[in-house]
């Protein structure tokens, strides 16, 4: 398939409001696990004049001394300059800080560069984010740092409109024979959508046959991706592959290591098996195997180099690392036994690009690339003000 043809849609066409990724600014607000990040509250907290500042990190968008609104959804311990008057830590939130990486935040804007308030106001328990990175990857966790730009499933809470091309539903409804809904466009693009010359690529077939398989496969990528969601069973690998602890960490790992003659994974003194060699080896943004960014991002705090409040994390290796371990291996293994059946997914004939403009989907009109009026309730702003929108 010829992936320069005028004939195959943009991600950004399709779903056209997206967000930059937020820019948190300090790397202590975010923590992988909400202890130490409490920790890091009462040690900032407890500082005093130059101490404070030298633990805070100010940056030109945030300072001690800097006002900021309570983010949308969250309650905030104040809105008065942290320099005045802190308040109580607030309880750190469940994010995506890395691909596949759920770590926890905390939510106070006055500790966050740049923190997208526009996502926390649609964030809830029917959103899902897809992100590009440049592979698009999905959450129902709002993604944080150093990923790519963001586009919410939905412009409103409650999973109230999708964030699609007006008139894009209907269309393909029309087409396949079927009621289409939002997330079946997300399955579809999961399934059919590759990175291509002119930005994300997502082909849309003429053949509802071709649909119908789409759908099928970008369903179970979305499962895994999700590990299985709210309410649902996360998928698992068939049993005599599903990976177990065999021996326990003990003691504080001093590195990662891999057998794939055993398919063992060793943490220190601590292993890990089977591991599948395709979730060992799986990969995102620059060759960066998700296994190795995970123990990474668990450890950094116990580097030599880690300085301030940075240097804040746990004394023992959490036991719920290593369940988390299990089931990042599990998705990973999963994800790879998928990729063949993508990589080698065809969408046929292509819906032509003269069809869709003649259905006036695209492109989108320029309303649609903005966030949606979703205020029902007064913002508490800097100070105590309400926020002005």
């Amino acid at each position: 398939m010829c992936r320069v043809s005028e004939d195959v849609p943009l991600l950004d066409d399709l779903m056209p409001w997206a967000v930059g990724a937020l820019r948190l600014g300090r790397a202590w607000v975010a923590a992988p696990d909400p202890a130490s990040l409490r920790d890091r509250w009462a040690a900032l907290t407890g500082a005093e004049g130059t101490e404070r500042d030298r633990l805070f990190r100010p940056t030109r968008s945030r300072t001690p001394t800097t006002g900021a609104a309570a983010l949308p959804g969250q309650r905030a311990p104040s809105t008065a300059r942290f320099a005045d008057a802190p308040g109580p830590c607030p309880e750190p939130v469940r994010v995506l800080r890395d691909p596949f990486d759920e770590q926890w935040l905390l939510p106070d804007q006055r500790l966050i560069d740049l923190a997208r308030p526009e996502l926390w106001r649609v964030l809830d328990e029917h959103q899902l984010f897809a992100v590009e990175t440049p592979e698009l990857l999905v959450t129902a966790r709002l993604p944080v740092g150093r990923l790519g730009r963001i586009r919410p499933l939905h412009r409103r809470p409650g999973g109230a409109e999708p964030n699609l091309a007006p008139g894009l539903l209907p269309l393909l409804g029309e087409r396949y024979g079927g009621w289409v809904t939002p997330q079946d466009v997300l399955c579809w693009i999961l399934a059919a959508g590759r990175p291509g010359p002119r930005g994300y690529e997502v082909p849309l077939t003429a053949d509802p046959g071709r649909w119908r398989a789409g759908l099928e496969l970008g369903h179970r990528l979305l499962a895994v991706q999700l590990r299985g969601g709210p309410g649902a069973e996360p998928p698992r690998l068939p049993g005599g592959r599903r990976p177990y602890v065999r021996s326990a960490v003990q003691a504080w790992p001093q590195g990662l290591a891999y057998d794939p003659e055993t398919e063992t994974l060793s943490l220190g003194t601590g292993t890990v098996s089977p591991v599948p060699p395709g979730a060992w080896e799986y990969e995102f943004q620059g060759g960066i195997r998700v296994l190795e960014a995970w123990f990474a991002a668990r450890t950094a705090h116990r580097d030599p180099g880690a300085d301030g409040l940075e240097a804040l994390g746990p004394a023992r290796w959490p036991q719920s690392w290593t369940s988390e371990l299990l089931a990042l291996v599990t998705t990973l293994a999963l994800l790879a036994d998928l990729a063949p059946e993508r990589a080698a997914f065809s969408p046929g004939p292509l819906l032509p690009a003269a069809e869709v403009a003649a259905a006036g989907v695209l492109p989108p009109p320029r309303w649609s690339r903005r966030p949606a009026s979703v205020l029902d309730h007064h913002e508490e702003g800097p100070g105590g003000q309400f926020a002005l929108l």
